[in-house]
Formats: structure tokens, sequence, C-alpha cells
């Protein structure tokens, strides 16, 4: 049986990177940006939303709706502040059905997958999905937003 042979690569070349073409990149969505989306596209419902644009958003209904609460409760008093607190999320409603509706198409699902977290471990997929990077290229909800 012949040695194995191994092929000799000097040390002193480096690997050169393959030439795969000019990379469009996407400029960074901020907080304020990815705010200032969701209320534009009110009860847009068709498109996507890139990751930074869903929870973005979601962390803003969080710190509004924790810091609304809070406040009030204490300038209003409990049944002042539940009727105000009710208006809240009914206007947060539709611009927050919405990006999670484009957050799917961006991940390439319909938006009826929405249903699936009616049986428990629905959410955890729909979590998964909500976390993935959306598709790269074009899909049938429209090209990668920018």
């Amino acid at each position: 049986m012949p040695p194995m042979q191994t092929p000799s690569v000097p040390f002193n070349q480096q690997a050169r990177p393959i030439n795969r073409g000019p990379v469009a990149t996407m400029a960074p969505m901020g907080f304020g940006d990815a705010i200032a989306t969701c209320f534009s596209k009110y009860i847009q419902f068709s498109g996507r939303a890139r990751r930074a644009e869903y929870w973005y958003w979601s962390l803003f209904v969080f710190l509004l709706n924790f810091g609304a609460a809070f406040i009030l409760t204490f300038a209003l008093g409990k049944s002042s502040a539940d009727a105000v607190y009710g208006l809240l999320c009914l206007v947060l409603l539709l611009p927050g059905f919405g990006v999670f509706i484009r957050r799917l198409h961006d991940t390439d699902h319909s938006g009826w997958w929405c249903l699936i977290s009616a049986t428990g471990i629905g959410a955890i997929v729909l979590f998964v999905w909500l976390c993935q990077e959306g598709t790269k290229a074009t899909n049938r909800f429209g090209p990668r937003t920018t």
C-alpha cells in the first residue's frame, strides 16, 4: 500500500476569497425607525418586516404598557386608568398585528400561521419563526425590505 499523499501548500500562501459579486447591504434599523415604520404601516398586512422592526416594536409595546399601567394607576386611580389603558391597547393592536403578519411573510410563511398559537406548542413554533432571519431574496410576499 502506498503512503497517503497530502497536497503540499506553502505556508506563505493565503487563501484568496471567492468573488461572488456585489453584496447588497442593508442599513440597520434603529428603535425610532422601527416604531415610525409600524405606525406608518398601521393596517398594512402585505409585504415583509425585518427582525429589527418586529422586535423593536415588541419592546416599545412592552415598555409603553408597563409605563402606562404604572403612571395611569397612580395619576388617575384604578377605574379611570383601566379605561385609558384599554384605549391604549386598542390603538396598538392593529399595528402590532400588522407587523406580526409581515414578519411571518419575511420568513416565507403565510399570515394564517398566526392561528397556530392557539395550540400551545404552536406558540413555540411561531417564536422560532419570528427569531429566524428572513429570506434573503424576493419571496412570494415581495422583495426583501430595506
